[in-house]
């Protein structure tokens, strides 16, 4: 279904995209196209809109034209959310965040405040939970305790972040823009928490944030996770976690889309990742509800904190 033909349903949200760049049409157009409980209403971006949609280059000039745009979905790099979000909820809007939600545990978790003193919906998204294998991870662990944990998050920058200056800058988190999706599986399937005891930050000379790293957690009953993420890694993504129990071995690849249980593929039911994300956030604001966890950002932020930085090549695009 396009865009155009969304915006024909009478009965749907009207919804406004702020920050229409590479994840806004890769993944939220086609998922705001296909979800019969929006309508793509207006767009709020400087580099041009989506064709047939009502552009502003200011969120506040959206939110000052558009009085019946009930939700908004967030898609600007994190250092830009919190402000936008902010006057979104000042403004009594449902506001929907990309991930990570912001640059700081902080400011998501005043957002959340706002939302609940404005009474409306604040979903802080986490799209990697949704992928088809991270629901029925979750449930095989529930009854078998985990006691070693492997993650290797590896793609090439290039490819998949190209001309994204703002991840290497302060607040962009570098390595950990994708390396937190690991991070939310993680604390999605296991019934416990972990903590961070170790991490390695490998910071090219010219950036601000990191191209690799390599982190090491700690849960209950002597569970351990090592984690490794890097950017520089060529060829084809890999994106797996495995998770060794008493019980047999399970591995997530894919981001979560594959599943196996001892080596056995396991068949699964796919609605896609984003939307899931827009039939939640509908499922959020009919119930006037939030849903905000900050588990996985938590982690990030320790590993800035107690890592150790070390230097790696300069990084050019």
């Amino acid at each position: 279904m396009t865009v155009t033909e969304a915006m024909t349903r009478a009965d749907a949200i009207d919804l406004a995209l702020v920050g229409v760049g590479k994840i806004a049409r890769d993944q939220h157009l086609p998922a705001i196209a296909a979800d019969a409980g929006f309508r793509l209403a207006a767009t709020a971006s400087r580099s041009g809109g989506v064709e047939g949609v009502e552009n502003h280059a200011e969120l506040d000039a959206l939110l000052a034209a558009r009085p019946d745009v009930a939700a908004v979905s967030l898609c600007q790099p994190p250092q830009a959310r919190y402000e936008a979000a902010r006057a979104a909820l000042l403004a009594r809007r449902h506001v929907m965040l990309e991930k990570p939600p912001g640059q700081t545990v902080a400011e998501v978790q005043a957002l959340a405040d706002l939302a609940a003193a404005q009474g409306v919906t604040l979903f802080a998204t986490w799209h990697s939970r949704h992928a088809a294998g991270v629901a029925p991870a979750r449930d095989w662990l529930a009854s078998r305790p985990a006691r070693r944990v492997r993650i290797t998050w590896q793609e090439d920058v290039r490819e998949w972040h190209p001309g994204q200056t703002w991840i290497w800058q302060a607040g962009g988190l570098g390595v950990f823009d994708p390396g937190i999706n690991a991070l939310s599986i993680l604390t999605a399937i296991l019934p416990g928490p972990v903590r961070l005891t170790a991490a390695d930050l490998h910071v090219p000379t010219n950036c601000e944030t990191p191209i690799a790293c390599d982190l090491v957690f700690a849960g209950a009953e002597g569970l351990s996770v090592e984690a490794r993420f890097d950017f520089r890694w060529e060829g084809p993504p890999r994106w797996d976690i495995e998770v060794e129990t008493d019980a047999g071995l399970l591995r997530l690849a894919k981001g979560g889309a594959a599943l196996e249980l001892d080596g056995a593929p396991q068949r699964l039911e796919d609605p896609g990742e984003y939307p899931d994300l827009y039939r939640r956030f509908g499922e959020l604001i009919a119930a006037g509800a939030s849903d905000v966890d900050l588990a996985p950002l938590v982690l990030v932020a320790d590993a800035f904190l107690l890592g150790r930085r070390l230097p790696a090549e300069p990084f050019h695009e």
